[in-house]
């Protein structure tokens, strides 16, 4: 299935079909499902999964990603990933090539391992869900500029964010008693991470896994200017979370609760307000990984192969 208004979705959709038919012999009866956005990608997944399948292969970005993830949880159908969205943070997470040769590659050659998915009050999401200066950032990210800039429309998007953004308080409460309560004001951003990649490449935390089981949670409050470029220069390697002006901690579920209510970016797109309960779905999607990679280093089953 390809989401064909992804940024590379109509462009390299038929280079995707033939690298796919190529491989058909390993795997059987094949069949293609072409979708647009909205409704019209929930029938296409719906629609493949109809024919109960052993193997699901999504191209798109992180939102298509994300809404298969969560088509198939719990189903025993296996996700294949071929990554084309701008960020594909999804994809760096897994490991999984962004080539479209590599992915096909790794959906022959690779293994099935076990991964989490996060639920904001149900809805699911893979990578990341947060508040505050990504939610303009998404805002700003129009399909014009994504097309034009491609994985830079991240850093432009950020700035322009960054000169409109009015910081804001919030309260983390946790459900399962692991943290007391935490009333934060003066801030930038709260992330919720699942997964280890967001943005354009930021990771979440050093430690940060998708097969953990937790949640890393963050919150980045406001500073002087040197500490906001202090933090942006730690933000590829995940390290920005030790500087003083960042709360990190990790957890089972947590309430965000804002006043007002504030709209929710998960894995990019904007579908939700607070207040808010996150949680994670342990182990609840299969997916094809590279054989040997660190995508699920934590939780990782006997490798399996697609057969």
């Amino acid at each position: 299935m390809v989401n064909e208004a992804s940024r590379t979705g109509a462009a390299r959709s038929a280079h995707a079909e033939t690298l796919i038919r190529a491989a058909q012999g390993r795997w059987g009866r094949l069949s293609l499902h072409p979708a647009g956005t909205g409704q019209g990608l929930a029938a296409a997944l719906d629609e493949a999964l109809a024919g109960a399948p052993d193997l699901l292969v999504v191209g798109g970005g992180d939102g298509t990603l994300a809404l298969a993830a969560d088509k198939v949880a719990g189903t025993g159908v296996v996700l294949g990933v071929l990554p084309l969205g701008t960020a594909n943070d999804a994809a760096r997470t897994l490991g999984v090539p962004r080539d479209l040769a590599g992915a096909v590659d790794t959906l022959i050659s690779g293994e099935v391992v076990d991964i989490d998915l996060g639920r904001a009050d149900g809805r699911a999401f893979l990578n990341v869900a947060s508040v505050g200066l990504s939610v303009g950032v998404t805002e700003r990210l129009r399909p014009g500029l994504k097309k034009r800039l491609g994985p830079l429309a991240y850093p432009v998007a950020t700035l322009g964010a960054y000169r409109t953004h009015v910081p804001f308080a919030a309260r983390l409460e946790f459900p399962d008693g692991d943290h007391p309560t935490l009333e934060l004001d003066d801030l930038l951003q709260v992330g919720v991470g699942n997964g280890r990649h967001h943005g354009g490449g930021t990771t979440v935390s050093p430690t940060a896994s998708i097969d953990d089981q937790r949640l890393d949670v963050y919150a980045i409050q406001r500073g002087r200017a040197r500490d906001h470029v202090s933090i942006a220069r730690l933000l590829k390697d995940g390290t920005f979370v030790e500087h003083e002006r960042v709360r990190h901690l990790t957890t089972t579920a947590v309430r965000l609760v804002t006043d007002p209510p504030m709209p929710v970016n998960l894995d990019g797109e904007v579908v939700a307000t607070t207040p808010l309960t996150f949680g994670v779905d342990r182990d609840a999607v299969h997916v094809v990984v590279p054989r040997g990679g660190t995508a699920a280093r934590l939780d990782r089953p006997v490798g399996r192969r697609l057969r």
